[in-house]
């Protein structure tokens, strides 16, 4: 099996988030499940993806972090299909079928690569925001005056927290174990927390999850994409629109996430992406 490195939602080397992608033949079975966990942590990125072709312009793929499978992951997909693209198993303007476990999604392979997000829902569990804050180092100069928490869907299930102030936003110092534990009674994938600036930027925003071993991301699609449902519920923005996202500052990994939202509701999220590496995995894996 081949296997890469490759940087999503950025056009520069070492910029935006790196993912693992490891290509499997027609018809080869995916490894064991602990297997191919156990590579994403050799591999130490936070998402590793393992795709498989079924048929022209059809595929199935698979997330995993260092600790667990995950139904979505919208970086690596962005790398996959760019990987697919560099290949040639893929031609530019292609629109492909992509079977996950959050559900069929469409992926368009091209400079920018865009992914249908799943349906977006806004999950009712409620939300202890004093507690969030505090796990979260909020003051009370950084709380959002107005906008709610919410906990939403577009195939993985995250806290939406607004914060007042971009210098709020970098200020964000998370308790990560008591996050890991409040991810795990709320049943989500972590906190993508933003801020609204006046700076060409729809939003700046961090995204953590240490429950799923990844403490800090420098550009999360799944979660781009319920900010942006978030911001057309809370009247932010209006139907069709088109968002960017600016993550990763803090990391020094900055990275630029687009998002697509239609008249209809669906959301779609894109970015380019850079190839940095190839590989052969040994038989034995």
């Amino acid at each position: 099996m081949e296997f890469f490195i490759v940087d999503a939602f950025t056009s520069e080397p070492f910029g935006g988030n790196p993912a693992g992608v490891v290509i499997l033949e027609h018809g080869q079975p995916f490894p064991p499940d602990e297997r191919m966990r156990l590579l994403a942590a050799e591999l130490r990125y936070s998402e590793t993806a393992f795709v498989r072709p079924e048929a022209p312009h059809e595929f199935t793929t698979r997330y995993f972090t260092p600790r667990a499978e995950v139904d979505l992951c919208g970086h690596a997909t962005i790398a996959t299909f760019g990987v697919l693209l560099a290949r040639g198993t893929v031609a530019r303007g292609d629109t492909c079928l992509n079977h996950t476990l959050a559900g069929d999604l469409t992926v368009t392979a091209g400079d920018t690569v865009l992914m249908q997000m799943a349906a977006p829902t806004v999950i009712p569990t409620p939300v202890d925001v004093e507690r969030l804050h505090r796990v979260m180092g909020v003051d009370d100069d950084g709380r959002h005056p107005s906008l709610p928490v919410e906990i939403i869907s577009t195939g993985l299930p995250d806290i939406i927290m607004p914060v007042a102030t971009v210098d709020a936003l970098h200020a964000l110092r998370p308790d990560m174990d008591a996050l890991a534990d409040l991810s795990r009674e709320l049943a989500v994938t972590g906190v993508h927390a933003f801020a609204i600036a006046d700076d060409g930027f729809t939003a700046h925003t961090r995204n953590f999850g240490p429950l799923y071993g990844v403490p800090e991301e420098a550009a999360t699609g799944t979660a781009s994409g319920a900010l942006t449902h978030y911001l057309r519920r809370r009247g932010l923005i209006s139907n069709p629109a088109m968002c960017h996202f600016v993550q990763g500052e803090t990391m020094r990994r900055r990275s630029i996430i687009e998002t697509r939202l239609a008249a209809d509701g669906d959301i779609t999220v894109g970015g380019r992406c850079c190839l940095l590496a190839r590989g052969t995995l040994l038989p034995a894996l």
